[in-house]
């Protein structure tokens, strides 16, 4: 064996017999937010009956958040217990070496049958992995469509009958792939989708999230979006069909929940309410209170391994970030479940945009040290109608262009009344009244940063007003990223440091001018290159952008105008070289300067 502690969980389960451990189904749908859940506030009528029906049986958390917004992140630290900074499986790689026992380990080593449907490259840090079964492909050895209700139904059933034939409790883990995209209506290739949901909803009937925008596109967008939840909730009801045709269901602990929010702008790939929020209910027979809610704790993804370790009577491996909220599932309380924790790392791509939070019931702060007025963000919801419509009208929209800028480029800091603002649209970071609870979780979160060893987040997270040393970490990051994935961007311009120097005004004053001279020696191999030159506000969002062309030995001045009216008492300046941000030949930021 692998671990010791699979070996001590199969000494401490042995003389027990299936039928006294419970099985374990994970149920999972992909990308949909919590409030798409009738149960959980949908506004739209009708989107989620089988999920409701499972809530009526279950009780339900209504503030269960996962840990991050993306997909093989967030899975990886529900089967590991671990933050991914522990867990090591911070973005959309192999790591053949975690160093960790995964859910499978345990289960299996505690004489469980393990399989899994769907998201099988997702689940674990590296594959292939040993399941005991991998349930993609269906009992005839064809194998089922991610998008095909009727397959999910198969596949448990066909789990179920093979731990029986074992003669061993199951663990499944089904995760369905709707609302995902592709969402439902026609292949991407043309024809259309013999995957019809059970109701197909219209764009004049949906609700538009308080984070989106109203536009006929967007409402066709979120017309697929929530007919893809309608299959989602069908594939939820052949499952749970399949479970209790087999007759287990009275010996079943089933756990529903989603991996992240919805994936359009503002939700997918970030750390915001509806990103992390999720529909966590649990049925375990005999045990939960069937249409329970639980108002008073906070529970996180981190949560559910050392919890299904408790169910299940296995010993917890000596490493673990989570923590068992089993007494809660017998109508307990618990202390200090009064906050989670959010961290984010990486997307799919190359690109590192590292961000940790602390969410309250009432309050979310952010910390976004990759935020420097330039650098774009890399999320997985460019590729959306809704983003696309979203730049179309920014030029002609100020109140969209703000957005736009946001979405692409954020502020090193926010802070949210959730309760409030659960969309998240007005950042509190500068207002004087809610100050007191900013330090609070400021003071939270490094004593998580402490705990749990997130040491180099930690050190920037100390020194956060010093931007030249955030920048330092962030291309840091960036090298590790591309010499660990094997790739180097091609045709990118080699960095200089000696191209442009600046000097910086010793005081600035509202309503008055700040002037910044910029020495320049660009060689004659470079040509003419573009200066850009940004002044930012002290939540780091751009105020205003001059560019410039330089070209041989020289300086010049740069003059902005400080708004009397500005919020905040510092601003910070920027600037590079170079057509775009992406390719710049050099870089600088400077730390905060206070207004007089």
């Amino acid at each position: 064996m692998k671990y010791l502690c699979i070996i001590f969980a199969i000494f401490c389960t042995a003389t027990l017999s299936a039928t006294e451990r419970p099985n374990i189904l994970l149920l999972t749908v992909d990308d949909m937010s919590c409030d798409s859940v009738g149960v959980f506030g949908s506004k739209l009528a009708d989107t989620t009956p089988n999920m409701d029906k499972l809530a009526a049986q279950s009780l339900r958390f209504a503030h269960a958040h996962v840990t991050v917004g993306n997909c093989m992140p967030c899975r990886n630290v529900m089967f590991s217990g671990l933050y991914s900074h522990n867990n090591k499986v911070e973005g959309f790689y192999q790591v053949k070496e975690p160093g960790w026992p995964h859910l499978v380990d345990l289960m299996k080593g505690a004489g469980y049958f393990t399989a899994i449907r769907g998201k099988v490259s997702h689940s674990t840090p590296y594959q292939p992995y040993a399941w005991d079964a991998n349930l993609d492909t269906l009992p005839d050895g064809s194998k089922g469509h991610m998008k095909d209700s009727k397959s999910f139904g198969i596949s448990t059933a066909d789990g179920i009958a093979r731990a029986k034939a074992a003669r061993k409790p199951f663990c499944l883990v089904i995760n369905i792939s709707d609302p995902h995209k592709p969402f439902w209506s026609k292949h991407k290739g043309g024809g259309k989708d013999p995957h019809t949901p059970s109701r197909i909803f219209k764009a004049n009937e949906v609700p538009i999230p308080g984070f989106l925008f109203d536009d006929p596109q967007v409402r066709e967008e979120l017309a697929l979006y929530y007919s893809s939840v309608r299959r989602a909730d069908d594939c939820v009801g052949e499952v749970l069909s399949a479970l209790d045709a087999s007759g287990e269901a009275d010996n079943t602990v089933v756990m529903f929940m989603s991996d992240h929010g919805m994936p359009l702008p503002f939700a997918k790939t970030q750390l915001y309410h509806h990103s992390t929020h999720t529909p966590w209910m649990v049925r375990w027979p005999g045990v939960t209170k069937a249409g329970s809610i639980d108002n008073q704790h906070m529970i996180s993804a981190v949560d559910f391994l050392p919890t299904i370790l408790d169910i299940t009577g296995i010993p917890h491996p000596k490493r673990l970030d989570g923590r068992s909220y089993l007494p809660l599932l017998k109508g307990g309380t618990q202390k200090d479940r009064e906050f989670v924790i959010k961290e984010y790392n990486e997307n799919a791509g190359r690109s590192r945009d590292p961000m940790r939070g602390i969410q309250t019931k009432k309050y979310l702060y952010l910390f976004n040290p990759w935020s420097n007025g330039e650098r774009v963000f890399a999320t997985a919801t460019t590729g959306t109608v809704t983003y696309r419509r979203m730049v179309d009208l920014a030029s002609s929209d100020k109140s969209l262009s703000a957005r736009l800028n946001l979405y692409k480029h954020r502020v090193p800091e926010e802070l949210y009344n959730v309760t409030k603002d659960p969309d998240c649209l007005v950042n509190l970071i500068n207002h004087k009244e809610h100050q007191n609870e900013l330090q609070v979780l400021r003071t939270k979160l490094q004593a998580w940063m402490i705990k749990t060893k997130d040491t180099p987040m930690l050190e920037v997270f100390k020194k956060r007003e010093d931007r030249e040393f955030s920048e330092a970490y962030m291309q840091k990051l960036e090298k590790e990223s591309a010499a660990r994935r094997g790739n180097k961007p091609k045709n990118k311009p080699k960095k200089k440091t000696n191209l442009i120097k600046w000097t910086l005004p010793e005081n600035i004053s509202y309503g008055q001018s700040a002037t910044l001279i910029i020495s320049h020696n660009i060689p004659k191999t470079l040509s003419e290159q573009l200066l850009h030159v940004t002044i930012k506000n002290e939540q780091g969002k751009r105020i205003q952008r001059k560019v410039l062309k330089l070209s041989g030995s020289g300086e010049v001045e740069v003059d902005f105008d400080i708004p009397k009216t500005l919020k905040g008492k510092k601003v910070s300046f920027a600037a590079f070289i170079g057509s775009d941000y992406s390719k710049n030949l050099q870089h600088l930021n400077s730390n905060p300067i206070s207004l007089k």
